[in-house]
Parts: C-alpha cells; structure tokens; sequence
C-alpha cells in the first residue's frame, strides 16, 4: 500500500475496521462517500483469502448501480492482483464471452448485482452449486440504499439461498453512509441465515472531521438564476451541482453550457456511455461543473472535488450528509455545500433540512414492511433455481429471513392458481407463471423492480439516452416542431418517433428546448416537515445565510404566518371543506384521513382538505394501530410479481407501505377535543 499507492497510513475507519473483519464477524462499516469504505472491507478480507487459503469464487461484492461496479473494478483487480488473485465483473452490460470465462475459471472476488446473483441461480448455464460451494463472505456496498427498498429484501432473499449453496455461514459486511440506526440496519442485513444461532455483529463508525463544514444558504428564484451563480462562483475549481430531477439537472446543464462553462451531465436517463464519458472527463478536468441527480450520490469515484452546490434541497439528511462528504477530503480543505434554492416552497425545504442536520438528526432506514410480493418472487425462482423444491421443506432456503413471515399463505395462493403445481410431494413452475412471466427466460423474475419504460433516442449512430414517452406529442409528427428535448445538456430537434421501436431519431440545435420524466408525489417525513414548521415560527437554521435569503426568509413567514401556530394545528373552514395544516407529511395526512374512515378529501405534506368531516377531536381517540390509507385495486398494477398475489394481499401491502402511524398520532393529538373541533355537517 506504502508503495503502490503511496499511502502514508490508513484511514481511521480503514484501521479500525481490520481486526472486525478479519474475526470473521458480520460488520457494518460507517464512513462518508469518498470515505475508503471500499479498501477497510476489501484489504482486510483479501487477508482472509490468503491465509486461509480460500479457493474459487470466495468474495461477492454487490452494489446498486451498475456504474459503481465499473468504477469500482480497476481498482480491485489492481489490489487482488497484488496477492495473485483474480476479480471478475458481472452485470447486464457484460457480454456472453466474459460470463463464459468466469464459469470456466471463476474469479476469487465476484463484483456484481442481486439481479445478476438472481440471473445466476436460475440459469441452466451455471452450476450454481459448484459455483458457490466455496463462499466466504459478501460485501454490501450502499447498504442503506438496498435496506431502504425492496431490492434490499430481495437481495436477503438471495443470500439466504446462496448461504444454503455454500453449506456454511457467509460472512456478511455491509458498507453504509451515515444513517440514524446502524445497528439495526446491521441485524436486518444479518436476516435469514440458513444457519441457526446467534452471530456477532461489529459497527464500525468514522468519526465526524471536527471542522465545522462551509454551509451556506441562498435563494436565487430560478434555475437560470441559478446557473448564473454557479457560472460566476468559484472559476478554476470543481463543482459537482446536484438536482432533484432529471428535468432540473438537463435545464441547468443547458444554461451553464449557454455561459460558456464546460459542463458535464450524469442521471439514470442518459445512456451509460455518456454517463462514463462525462464521469471520467470530469473526473480529469479542474474548471469545470458536472451535474447530476442522486446517481453520483453514491460512492463512484470522479476525482477530488473542490464544491459541492446544491439546487433546491434533498429529501433526506441522510441524503446531504452524503452530499456534503463528496468535498473536503484533501489534506487542508473543508466540507462545503452552496444551497440556491429556486422557489419559496424549496427554500423553506432547504431551511427546514439544515435546521435538523444542525440538530444532530439523522433518519433511521426502515426496510419497507411486508414484502409479500417478493415472497411470491422468491418461492418461483427456487423453483426454477432447483427445478422443484419440497413443498413441506421449502422453509429451509430461508431459514428466519422476515421476507418469508407471510410465506404459507403465498404459497397456498401459488398453488391454488397453478403457479407452482405438486408431484409427489415436490413443488415445480406451473402454467400460470410460464403465462405471467415469459415461457422462455423468465427475465421478469429477475429483479424486484419495473423500469419506467423509456424511449431510445439517438443522433445519427449514437445513442445519447432515454426519455418519457411524456415528453413527446402522441397525436402526430407535425407538433414535433414545436419545442425541441433536452438530453445530455443539450437541444434536439425531433427528426421522428417510431412507436414500434420506441426510438427516437434527433438532430442537434442550438436554440433551449425542454423535456419531461414520469415522477410520483413527493412524500416528505413528518420529522422534515415539523422542522419547516418551527422556521415559519421563528427558528433558523444555524448556517450562514445570503442577504437574499434573509429577505426571502422573512417573506415567506408573513406569507405562510396563517398556516402554523405555537399552540398546535391550524384548522379553517371553508365551505363543506376542511383544512388542517398538520405539517406532518403526506403519508400521515393519508393515514389521518384513514383514521377518519377515509374521508373524502386530499393530502399533501403540509395541510389535508377533508370535505364534510365529522369532529376532528375524535382522531385523538384512534390507536391507529392498524389504520392504513386506503389504496385502490387500480394501484395494485405498480407493485412488482402483484399478479402472484391473492388483490386483498397484495392492497394491503400497499397501503402498509404508505402509512405513518406515529406521524398520524402525533397530528391527531393536537387537534382540538370535539367540542372545539371545526366539523361539517
């Protein structure tokens, strides 16, 4: 290390982490991005292999992206090869001639996806028993994205199988940025071993660098505002701007690039070339800006930076904190964050976040409750994993893993719909999943999540990205002269659409256009909106603020002065409706409303509009223990492997997934008792 890499020491986390590792204990390891997460698990279990003499495959690594997998492959294959072992990649972007070699001569460390580890299990190709008889440990990188999601169950899922596979323990290592509840994350991701007993569970912290971070908050009233800004602060240096859209990152980039200022793009809609082309050309360069959505949020390497400026604000603590760790980590240099917020609503997002980071808050992850779906996943590709599985001793893949808690009654449901059907006593793929999942490669049953499904576009021979059929005029190709896309950062004219294909055929221009991408409500946490509810009432965050902010902080208080009060919830009448300013999240507000009977009415994250309400005061009666928003049949379509569900099951996971209880509680307790409460008739 000295050496190669001219390294005077490890990092405190990298120290720390080597004797929990090598014992052979499940870890959790905390550090910002840019932290050296990566080398405190991996110099540590390459020690293992060594002298334990490990063979064959011994080593998974498993992140969410596919471009963290690319960045993350040189350099492991630089340090495995110091030791004369081998790291293999494999993902959806890796041909058939490299998945071949690994077969025939697999790697010792193995960097790849849950889908990919999915895709391996149930092919016929690959003898998964040989492959992974000789496992040892699984590195989870970003384990606070997969716990927060439901390919973080799937991937539990996944390993519980491969475990069973390996006939032994496999040590699990999770890599996580900073999140309120370590440990608990920690026994989540220590979930369903096939091996019984209790194991040891280390969490290793990097301690907070004590110099206070550069924060500073602005308010600049549009993204072209905003693009002035950043084109005319801190020339020379390297800025990585974050947006939180799409739509967002693609007009400021265009703005910028109108400026005069190099600039580079990288979100989930551009193609991966030119996302790999502008990583590395910034990660290169010094004057210049890349933007980008939550996708560089995680822990792909482009360089040191000098700035980080975000345009609006996150949805998580969690989220900043990530953010903010992306700078400040060269000897000398602080952490820094530049906040431009383009609109009052967003200011007051902005405000209220950094009044809870000075407050020491961090969200918990909480793994989305009741999985059902992905049980009814898990239980057919055993079945095409194996061929068959016992229909008495099907539990045994699983051992204690939660995902599998509603498991009898899938699986009745699976075999009353011939989904899987009995001989003998062994359980095989029935008629209905060959129906519902593809007769041939069952690719729907890889992955615990549906891609928005997104038009091709390419100029000439070149693919530039992907765009929402949103975006485009369905009702002929004479509108499409109207307004050209943005893609890439950069304006194109619409040559033709083929519908068939879902391609479209562009030219550049010079002149702005603009473009469109499918996005749901944002729901915000009850914690994120009581802290914009204490700054209308006077608190302000402690962080330098811009004399613009401070103009726009006091407008916005006298605008919104009606909607909050010291003494509890604002309630006003107007007409048969009814509007309470709970400020306590959309998911609350629906749960609250849930608690009503289900009202008829709206939510949002600040106020929920009941029309013809009874007593309000009578919500501080509900337990609401078992309150859940109701959620249409119509809504079951978006949840994955939902046709492999009985409706009710699959409503009712849905509408879990959408409550907040104790947000609910807490609004509903502050409402006035029934006889101050304002009611309909």
């Amino acid at each position: 290390m000295v050496n190669s890499l001219g390294w005077p020491s490890l990092r405190p986390l990298q120290s720390a982490a080597v004797e929990p590792v090598r014992s052979g204990a499940d870890c959790v390891l905390i550090a910002p991005t840019a932290g050296g997460k990566t080398e405190a698990a991996v110099f540590p279990l390459l020690t293992s292999m060594v002298q334990g003499q490990w063979s064959g495959l011994s080593v998974l690594y498993v992140t969410p992206l596919r471009a963290l997998l690319n960045n993350l492959y040189p350099r492991l294959t630089t340090y495995g090869g110091w030791l004369g072992r081998r790291v293999g990649l494999w993902h959806g972007d890796i041909g058939d001639t490299e998945r071949k070699r690994i077969l025939a001569e697999p790697p010792d460390i193995l960097l790849t996806t849950p889908e990919s580890l999915e895709a391996m299990l149930v092919s016929r190709r690959v003898e998964h028993d040989g492959l992974f008889a000789g496992l040892h440990a699984i590195v989870v990188d970003e384990l606070h994205s997969f716990a927060a999601s439901d390919r973080g169950w799937h991937l539990l899922g996944v390993l519980a199988r491969l475990e069973r596979l390996a006939g032994l323990p496999i040590q699990r290592v999770g890599l996580s940025a900073t999140v309120g509840n370590p440990e608990q994350i920690g026994r989540w991701l220590q979930g369903g071993e096939a091996f019984g007993g209790s194991r040891d569970l280390r969490v290793v912290s990097e301690v907070t660098p004590p110099s206070d971070p550069e924060v500073l908050l602005d308010y600049v009233g549009s993204v072209s505002n905003a693009a002035k800004v950043v084109a005319s602060l801190h020339r020379g240096e390297k800025r990585l701007v974050f947006c939180e859209s799409r739509r967002v990152s693609e007009q400021l980039a265009f703005e910028l690039r109108e400026l005069g200022v190099q600039t580079f793009v990288s979100h989930s809609s551009l193609s991966a070339e030119e996302r790999r082309r502008s990583e590395q050309a910034f990660a290169e360069a010094q004057n210049t800006v890349i933007v980008a959505t939550s996708t560089l949020e995680l822990g792909i390497d482009i360089g040191d930076l000098d700035r980080v400026i975000q345009i609006d604000a996150p949805r998580t603590v969690a989220s900043f904190l990530q953010r903010l760790g992306r700078t400040g980590r060269r000897p000398g240099t602080r952490r820094n964050t530049l906040f431009l917020t383009t609109s009052s609503d967003a200011f007051l997002e902005a405000a209220g976040l950094l009044l809870l980071w000075r407050r020491g808050y961090v969200e918990p992850v909480v793994p989305p409750p009741h999985p059902r779906h992905l049980t009814a996943q898990q239980l057919l590709a055993l079945a095409l994993q194996e061929g068959s599985f016992g229909a008495n001793t099907w539990k045994e893949w699983w051992g204690s893993l939660a995902l599998m808690e509603d498991g009898e009654e899938v699986l009745a449901y699976l075999r009353d719909e011939a989904f899987l059907v009995e001989d003998g006593g062994l359980l095989m793929l029935g008629p209905a999943a060959e129906k519902a999942f593809g007769r041939r490669h069952f690719m729907d049953l890889l992955s615990s999540f549906d891609a928005e499904k997104e038009l091709r576009v390419v100029a000439g021979t070149k693919e530039i990205g992907f765009i929402s059929p949103l975006a485009l005029p369905r009702d002929g190709v004479a509108k499409l002269d109207s307004k050209p896309i943005l893609l890439n950062g950069r304006a194109w004219h619409v040559e033709s659409v083929s519908w068939e294909r879902f391609e479209v055929l562009v030219s550049p221009v010079a002149y702005k256009g603009d473009v469109r991408w499918h996005s749901d409500a944002i729901a915000l946490s009850c914690e994120m909106m009581r802290a914009q509810r204490d700054v209308l009432l006077g608190e302000t965050p402690d962080v330098p603020l811009s004399r613009r902010a401070v103009d726009r902080l006091d407008l916005v208080r006298e605008a919104r002065t009606h909607q909050v009060s010291p003494d509890g919830l604002v309630v006003e009448q107007s007409g048969q409706d009814v509007h309470v300013w709970t400020w306590a999240g959309l998911k609350a507000n629906e749960t609250l409303r849930a608690g009503l009977g289900g009202a008829e009415g709206q939510s949002f994250n600040d106020i929920m509009v009941i029309r013809r309400a009874g007593p309000l005061g009578e919500l501080a009666d509900v337990a609401f223990d078992d309150v859940a928003p109701r959620v249409s049949a119509e809504m079951v379509t978006s949840l994955k492997f939902s046709v492999a569900l009985p409706e009710a099951a699959a409503v009712k996971t849905l509408a879990e997934r959408f409550a907040d209880r104790p947000g609910a509680r807490l609004a509903a307790q502050e409402l006035a008792r029934p006889s101050d409460a304002i009611g309909g008739e």
